[in-house]
């Protein structure tokens, strides 16, 4: 059950169609929580999005339901996919939109890392 007052998760988000393998993806890291894959529409040289496997919405519904291993995996798994790809060294982003007033597109939790260029400010100013 997701947390209160958030949308009920889509078992048809493309993610969910990722991880049942109805959508190829270029993968870069796969364990038994997580998986990272390239992104499609890359909007940095690196562009890669790590999710977990299991049906968490947001990071509220993540933190509130997903258990400790689930949870510890998926931060790993981060920081892997960053020094597999060689971020370490010059720096990298990493983002993850939740909700409509932060953007999210896709229903399912997802940072994405970001890096192989200088990446600016964080926000523009109004």
């Amino acid at each position: 059950m997701p947390v209160s007052g958030l949308p009920p998760y889509d078992p048809n988000n493309i993610f969910a169609r990722i991880l049942r393998g109805e959508i190829p993806c270029k993968k870069v890291h796969e364990d038994a929580h997580t998986l990272a894959f390239h992104d499609i529409a890359p909007q940095a040289p690196v562009h890669v999005l790590v999710i977990p496997k299991g049906a968490y919405v947001s990071m509220a519904d993540f933190t509130a339901r997903a258990p400790a291993e689930e949870q510890a995996a998926f931060l790993r798994a981060v920081g892997e996919v960053a020094r597999q790809l060689g971020l370490e060294a010059a720096g990298y982003r990493v983002l993850s939109n939740m909700g409509q007033h932060g953007g999210q597109e896709v229903p399912h939790l997802h940072v994405h890392i970001f890096g192989g260029r200088p990446l600016g400010k964080m926000l523009a100013k109004e």
